[in-house]
């Protein structure tokens, strides 16, 4: 994997800035909660997402139409990296597309799949976006702890193991859900991060968990696409998944 590390983004004057959490194909949700709930100005706006564009969800191969926009910008979820990594592995092939929603690739045809590729080994590891109230931290699951943002950010290019924590880790998650807390990381206003679904954005310390579930339609207390505005103010906007109960014939 031949990712970039870091990448910064300058405040925006002009227009407003969000953060959507992992969307997972569910892209038509992503255009009805912009156009409809958010009004979304596609010629100032910015939206950014903690990765996991693909996967599990109706519409993955949609991924490189998003990318190709200009107002969106994304970092790199574990999903994107199974599909880099399935490239050389017939084993993570195999496992990605069984156990991880990569079903959808088999009916991608060569050319795309080269061009989706392309797109996500441009995609950075880490964004720091600069907002009026402080800079936002964008990283997709977890930033080991006592790690300063400064240091995390310093070293991803270095640091495998430092990499695969940014993408994989849930450790922060389940020490909170035993101590109810968690220390803040330095370096950064706030840090936003998906993975981990959560029934609600979760807010602790710092730390923001944006990934309520958009793809588990059918599980309780997920089911919900969260995104969240980060300029000029922290508001909340969020569109429901579910699957709509089929209504018996009377």
């Amino acid at each position: 994997m031949s990712n970039k590390p870091f990448k910064f983004f300058p405040e925006n004057k002009n227009g407003r800035d969000f953060v959507v959490g992992d969307i997972h194909g569910m892209f038509p949700a992503l255009e009805e909660l912009l156009e409809d709930h958010i009004h979304f100005d596609t010629s100032i706006d910015r939206l950014f997402c903690v990765g996991d564009l693909i996967d599990r969800g109706p519409e993955s191969h949609r991924i490189t139409e998003f990318l190709a926009k200009p107002w969106f910008h994304s970092i790199i979820g574990n999903h994107e990296v199974m599909l880099l990594e399935s490239e050389h592995s017939d084993s993570i092939m195999r496992s990605w597309i069984v156990n991880n929603g990569g079903e959808w690739w088999e009916n991608v045809d060569e050319k795309e799949q080269k061009i989706i590729r392309d797109c996500v080994r441009e995609l950075p590891l880490a964004i720091e976006v600069a907002t009026r109230s402080g800079n936002i931290g964008i990283l997709h699951a977890d930033i080991p702890p006592n790690t300063p943002w400064q240091t995390a950010i310093k070293n991803l290019s270095s640091d495998q193991e430092l990499s695969d924590y940014v993408l994989w880790s849930r450790n922060r998650h389940r020490q909170y859900k035993l101590n109810n807390t968690t220390d803040q990381v330095e370096g950064i206003d706030l840090l936003i991060l998906g993975h981990t679904p959560v029934d609600k954005p979760l807010y602790i310390s710092n730390i923001c968990y944006l990934d309520t579930g958009a793809i588990y339609r059918s599980t309780r207390g997920l089911g919900t696409l969260s995104v969240l505005e980060i300029q000029p103010r922290l508001k909340l906007y969020q569109i429901s998944t579910k699957k709509k109960k089929k209504v018996p014939w009377l």
